[in-house]
């Protein structure tokens, strides 16, 4: 199957953004450049983790003497983006994420691939015959500059941050129509 590469270089907007209520949220990566959008899919972990991983990677480069990329050490202002999502249309839940630095333009690179489809088991001769009608495979490759990528991992720590409270008992979420405390073993 062709590979469908979704490219997105200095883009107009890239957000982690949810929908629906919290306990149900689902979460995207939703990215525009003029009038192309795209949204993927992804788990609040991999949310969490990436927001990590992208401060993780600008503090070290914050670090190089002489700042030479000019990594901001917070967000700048005129880059908070509180807005909603645009109209989401998922193109695909989000599986493996690859994080990369640019040196060469100074940004940060975002991999999404499709969740592997490891439940569809054909014998030779019918994959052989599904190629010709199968949907491409797909993967969105983003690329921001370092004040955007601090901005984007801000705001996406604040969403994940906006979900249920947790018990301050047991640690689990508290849902809006209550709670079964349950201790942890010692």
């Amino acid at each position: 199957m062709p590979l469908r590469v979704h490219e997105f270089d200095w883009p107009d907007r890239a957000v982690i953004g949810t929908v629906g209520p919290p306990g149900a949220r689902t979460f995207y990566l939703q990215v525009r450049s003029g009038t192309r959008l795209m949204c993927v899919a992804l788990e609040k972990q991999q949310s969490a983790l990436l927001a990590d991983m992208i401060d993780e990677i600008l503090d070290q480069l914050i670090t190089v003497e002489g700042n030479p990329f000019s990594v901001p050490a917070g967000t700048p202002p005129e880059l908070v983006d509180n807005d909603q999502l645009d109209p989401v249309e998922e193109h695909f839940r989000t599986g493996a994420i690859n994080l990369g630095w640019d040196p060469s333009t100074a940004q940060v690179v975002i991999e999404a691939y499709p969740l592997a489809d490891d439940d569809a088991v054909f014998d030779d001769a019918v994959r052989m015959l599904a190629e010709d009608s199968a949907p491409e495979d797909e993967m969105l490759v983003l690329r921001m500059p370092v004040g955007t990528a601090r901005a984007f991992a801000n705001r996406t720590r604040e969403i994940v941050g906006a979900g249920r409270p947790a018990c301050p008992i047991c640690g689990y979420p508290v849902d809006p129509d209550g709670h079964i405390c349950t201790l942890p073993e010692v």
